[in-house]
């Protein structure tokens, strides 16, 4: 560039970015190949759907996103004349993967035994996610430009708190000997901007060092078991799947001749979904401009949407999307060089078959620093990018996230109980002992002192509810209380249609129960009607405390009046 801060392809700095996402995506295959073989009935005969159709249509998916994103950077570079510009992260979004799975093609599996049947009900819901985010693009720069950034970025960093940070430090301290090596590297390096030997990046000399020490170490010690023998098993199973376009699969889905209206059913999943992956976006989008670099909301989201259309096309039932942590990424030097190489790499491993073989070659916990990282940076930008008087608004908007965190925790312990269980009587399930403990339906039981029951309202929708906390707290700093009854309202209007806060409990499954659907005759039920009428009685309270300032401001001024009209000394 003549005159202008260079941005070259790729730099060296691109390969910390690299590791990160890559092992984000890579953690998110791993994850679809264990459900979707033990939920869903793609393994034996029928693991060509997840090895022939689901992973590389991921793959061609991540590849797309990635290719745009780059290229979005790099226009961005060019015409703001700087060399510091990040590419949006992109690949696959994990709220979607694991709803789709439990709630569309297991229960599809379950009851049909037909593997490839749940494999297309899953390519309808991908197809209907992302036609809701390619729509949602249009009006998406409306809604960013009229909530407060402490409210786009609350929600990611509750995100980042419990899905990101605390998952991985778990596995950081229950595996320190393979990873806490790697951790000091990454502090080091991020924190003290250290410089290790022959000026190779700090992530890649933390993965080296985790992956020696994993094979180096007796098992006894690093707490996992290096295998040479699972290793060169999976070396044998690799083969070429090349991208299936199952476009004709997705029209006889959609088509009632042939399975009947049974997608329909699934709506009720699908729309929240779709609208869940549009806010998502939108507010990794204000956390990239926090950070920096200002992209499109059009634009970003359009394509956002056709990834995942791009996806189920090509025989994915798994959306795609922006993914939290830019500034993360931003800090670790990366540009537009690491989502490049992030696409060709899931590509290769997919195609290839050598998806398992590089699981069983570099251990996960020797990552998961880097993406600890991540989830750091995400944490610190909801506070620092945001005006220092709205801190406590970010606060409140972090509860929701958590607890959501914590209900998944809760959720999947019962799980484990009810599978260990399952051969006594009945099996114990969160439903049946909420139900034991509690007449009143359950209410009131308690772990720990935590109630379920409050665990499974604040984890339905915590999204939206996140931004909408932090959104009213922002408008009370403000002292704009129009603004947050409106946000109240907007809260109360939700919660009727059961898009935050209502669920039904099916054993362990706690599911949407959105207004006017017909819900499970054998479920517990939550309409969350008492909890609109309460945003309704916050929105109501606002209004007053608006006209009560009002008249303060009018005695004040009296006051003053009065004060100014007395003859001076």
């Amino acid at each position: 560039m003549s005159q202008r801060t260079p941005y070259p392809l790729l730099s060296k700095h691109e390969i910390d970015g690299f590791f990160g996402l890559f092992v984000d995506n890579l953690v998110q295959l791993l994850l679809i190949v264990g459900l979707c073989g033990s939920l869903c009935g793609m393994h034996g005969e029928d693991a060509y759907l997840l090895y022939g159709r689901v992973l590389p249509g991921a793959a061609v998916s991540i590849l797309f996103g990635n290719l745009f994103y780059a290229w979005q950077a790099r226009r961005l570079a060019l015409r703001e004349h700087r060399g510091d510009v990040t590419a949006l992260p992109y690949g696959i979004n994990t709220p979607s993967l694991l709803v789709y799975v439990f709630f569309v093609m297991f229960p599809v599996y379950r009851e049909t035994g037909d593997a490839e049947l749940a494999w297309r009900m899953g390519l309808i819901a991908c197809v209907g996610s992302g036609l809701i985010e390619f729509a949602g693009a249009f009006i998406a720069e409306r809604v960013r430009r009229s909530t407060p950034r402490a409210a786009l970025l609350t929600t990611l960093a509750g995100i980042a708190i419990g899905f990101i940070s605390m998952t991985f430090a778990l596995q950081i301290w229950q595996y320190a000997m393979i990873s806490m090596l790697p951790l000091a590297i990454i502090l080091a390096t991020y924190f003290s901007k250290t410089k290790f030997p022959a000026d190779i990046p700090g992530g890649l000399w933390a993965i080296s060092l985790g992956t020696l020490l994993y094979w180096l170490l007796p098992a006894s010690i690093v707490g996992a078991d290096a295998s040479a023998q699972t290793l060169a098993v999976a070396w044998q199973q690799r083969g070429l799947s090349w991208p299936y376009w199952a476009g004709g699969d997705v029209l006889r889905a959609v088509s009632l001749d042939e399975n009947g209206a049974s997608w329909i059913g699934y709506l009720a999943v699908m729309i929240p979904m779709g609208l869940f992956n549009l806010v998502g976006s939108l507010q990794n989008l204000e956390s990239a401009e926090a950070a920096g670099d200002t992209y499109g909301t059009k634009s970003s989201l359009a394509v956002n949407g056709a990834g995942t259309i791009i996806a189920a096309f090509f025989g994915s039932c798994f959306p795609t999307t922006i993914y939290i942590g830019h500034p993360g990424w931003k800090e670790l030097g990366a540009r537009a060089g690491y989502s490049v190489l992030n696409g060709i790499a899931i590509c290769l491993i997919c195609f290839t078959g050598m998806l398992l073989f590089i699981s069983e070659l570099i251990p996960l916990e020797a990552c998961v620093p880097i993406v600890l990282w991540i989830g750091v940076i995400i944490t610190a930008q909801a506070f620092t990018a945001s005006p220092s008087k709205h801190a406590p608004a970010v606060a409140i908007g972090l509860f929701p996230a958590i607890a959501a965190w914590g209900q998944t925790i809760m959720s999947g312990t019962f799980a484990l109980v009810a599978n260990q269980g399952e051969n006594s009587a009945g099996g114990t399930t969160m439903q049946s002992i909420l139900a034991s403990t509690d007449p009143g339906g359950g209410l009131e039981s308690q772990v720990s002192g935590f109630l379920i029951h409050g665990l499974n309202i604040l984890q339905q929708g915590y999204i939206f509810t996140c931004m909408i906390l932090a959104a009213i707290s922002v408008s009370l700093i403000e002292r704009q209380f129009v603004r947050a009854a409106v946000w109240s309202a907007i809260a109360a209007m939700l919660s009727y249609l059961g898009v935050i806060h209502a669920y039904q409990l099916q054993g362990n499954a706690v599911d949407f129960l959105f207004r006017g659907m017909t819900p499970d005759p054998a479920a517990a039920l939550f309409p969350a009607t008492n909890i609109a009428l309460g945003y309704l009685l916050m929105s109501i309270t606002f209004l007053l405390c608006r006209r009560l300032r009002s008249f303060g401001d009018l005695e004040k001024a009296a006051a003053s009046a009065s004060q100014a009209a007395k003859p001076h000394a």
